[in-house]
């Protein structure tokens, strides 16, 4: 049997950056499901349209059938329902040599036996591209990645950066339809994955096409892509831009998934609607909502009831209003201090730039705290979902996307 890096390589070689300038490159994923043995569903009912030429990043805890619905589309997994369209082909029983994708493995899967060169050239070769244009493409390719002066090398006397560089620049001299990536930077440190992300920023920029990135880090998500698709135990919960899932989740999953520190949560809530006007009540705080909540909660028709409040860490000011903390752990990072308190039963993180920082925040000092009232995110306790950005319209037809108002 070939290994997966032969087949996939042998697809099309395409016709090169100016070939592929004017090609559609869309994948649809319509009802995607995955059903193992045993009857254990990895993925459920996905539903994606990925337009031509868009950053498309999955992400989400292990396990949550991410990397599973890239393998499907990559033709690695069996679909088991649903279908798969790429540049309106069905593509589900199509062999993946002639799905014209590449995919970029997190183990960067390359041949130890091999130059970088050959490693680069080994899909080519395997189509019979003419020698001359294979040495074109290759070293084109390289000077891309700045990898040129490995190209005698073989990958055990690469660094790990390095690797991941050959392995992106092996798919890359196909020209393929779709870049697939799975966690291509997920076995390198922290400075070496600030680097290569930005590298992928400019390679994206350069040789334009459509891209399928799964990632478990959501700073990749929210810096590469241009759409996030948010996943947990195989169900999609939400997909917006970065700006949306982090200003507009639709559940407390996605609310608490986005955004590091990550988002602060005030059980035993309460909204209160009184004289035609919506209040939130945090302890003995009661607070106002500002317009726009006022009217996207009165067009939900939405009564009072039990809610969960969420405030993000950056969200939080110190040393006004009615809620009091006691803190347990102040982190200085120079520009910030990241202050761990607790307020009652509740557990609050709060980042405050040093330049504000006017009042006492040393250990076991107590502290009042207030936000913006069109900061706060309020979820229903029964559901989890979000009272104002949750479509049910839209979940029910699987598009979780966050609702739009009119007004």
């Amino acid at each position: 049997m070939r290994s997966i890096p032969e087949r996939m390589a042998r697809g099309s070689p395409g016709g090169g950056p100016a070939a592929r300038a004017n090609a559609m490159s869309e994948v649809l994923l319509k009802g995607l499901k995955k059903v193992y043995d045993g009857g254990v569903t990895a993925v459920h009912d996905v539903n994606l349209a990925i337009k031509d030429k868009e950053f498309i990043v999955l992400v989400g805890p292990s396990g949550c059938g991410k990397s599973t619905t890239l393998r499907m589309v990559a033709g690695l997994e069996e679909i088991s329902e649903g279908e798969l369209y790429i540049d309106g082909r069905l593509c589900n029983n199509v062999e993946p040599k002639d799905r014209d994708i590449a995919m970029v493995f997190q183990s960067y899967a390359l041949y130890p036996h091999m130059t970088v060169y050959d490693n680069m050239a080994f899909a080519l070769k395997l189509k019979k591209v003419p020698k001359a244009e294979i040495d074109k493409k290759v070293k084109e390719v390289a000077a891309i990645l700045d990898i040129t002066q490995y190209l005698n090398r073989k990958p055990k006397a690469l660094s790990g950066g390095q690797r991941q560089r050959v392995a992106i620049g092996r798919a890359m001299v196909r020209d393929p339809k779709v870049f697939l990536m799975d966690e291509p930077l997920s076995n390198l440190d922290a400075k070496l994955r600030n680097q290569m992300r930005a590298e992928i920023i400019k390679l994206r920029q350069r040789i334009n096409t459509t891209f399928m990135y799964v990632t478990h880090d959501q700073t990749e998500a929210m810096t590469l892509g241009d759409r996030i698709v948010i996943m947990k135990d195989g169900f999609v919960n939400q997909i917006g831009t970065p700006v949306e899932v982090f200003d507009k989740p639709v559940n407390l999953f996605v609310a608490g998934f986005i955004g590091m520190p990550v988002m602060n949560f005030f059980d035993n809530c309460k909204l209160l609607y009184e004289n035609d006007t919506y209040y939130v009540q945090i302890r003995n705080a009661k607070i106002k909502l500002d317009d726009f909540q006022q009217k996207a909660l009165k067009q939900n028709n939405q009564p009072a009831c039990d809610i969960v409040c969420g405030i993000r860490p950056q969200h939080i000011s110190v040393g006004e209003g009615d809620l009091v903390a006691t803190i347990e752990v102040n982190e200085m990072l120079g520009s910030e201090v990241n202050l761990h308190a607790r307020s009652d039963a509740d557990e609050v993180v709060m980042v405050i730039p040093t330049v504000d920082l006017t009042v006492d925040v040393s250990q076991g000092a107590t502290v009042n705290f207030t936000t913006q009232p069109k900061l706060i995110q309020m979820f229903d306790k029964a559901t989890g979902n979000n009272l104002v950005w949750y479509d049910a319209d839209s979940a029910n037809a699987n598009a979780p996307v966050c609702k739009s108002y009119d007004f």
